[in-house]
């Protein structure tokens, strides 16, 4: 497996395993890693700190060259709001762990020039059954049901 999936993976079960949902992201550059996050919504009690939300913020301020260059890998499909942020900072290439148990924005994405990967990864798939299966209520609250 790529190394930076397996670092959003690393971060999904983090989020997990501090009582939250599931899903992580990391922001690569030039093969390194500028920002990782998970969804903290639980932790934080905050209205966006969705993976890839925390995975922007963990990288800070970049120049718009940066993110033209870079890619975000996430364990699920990015819903609107982490589409919207995807597109206004310019990013070209998003990888999406898996999109079976959501799925996003991702014709959104690819009809701005964004080159969209889906890998169908089982991790991913089985990681979000069994917590969606778990927590229904909070997956329904997270994704604004």
């Amino acid at each position: 497996m790529d190394t930076f999936m397996q670092a959003a993976i690393e971060e999904a079960r983090q989020g997990r395993d501090e009582g939250g949902i599931p899903i992580g992201s990391v922001i690569v550059h030039e093969g390194r890693i500028l920002g990782r996050g998970h969804n903290r919504r639980v932790q934080q009690g905050s209205a966006i700190l969705h993976g890839e939300m925390d995975a922007f913020e963990n990288a800070g301020r970049q120049p718009a060259a940066v993110y033209r260059e870079a890619t975000l890998y996430t364990t699920l499909s990015p819903c609107s709001m982490c589409s919207g942020a995807i597109l206004l900072y310019g990013i070209r290439h998003v990888i999406v762990g898996e999109n079976q148990t959501f799925m996003g924005e991702e014709e959104l994405l690819r009809s701005r020039g964004v080159r969209v990967e889906v890998l169908d990864d089982a991790t991913c798939i089985e990681m979000m059954r069994d917590f969606i299966a778990d927590k229904p209520e909070l997956w329904n609250e997270d994704i604004g049901v």
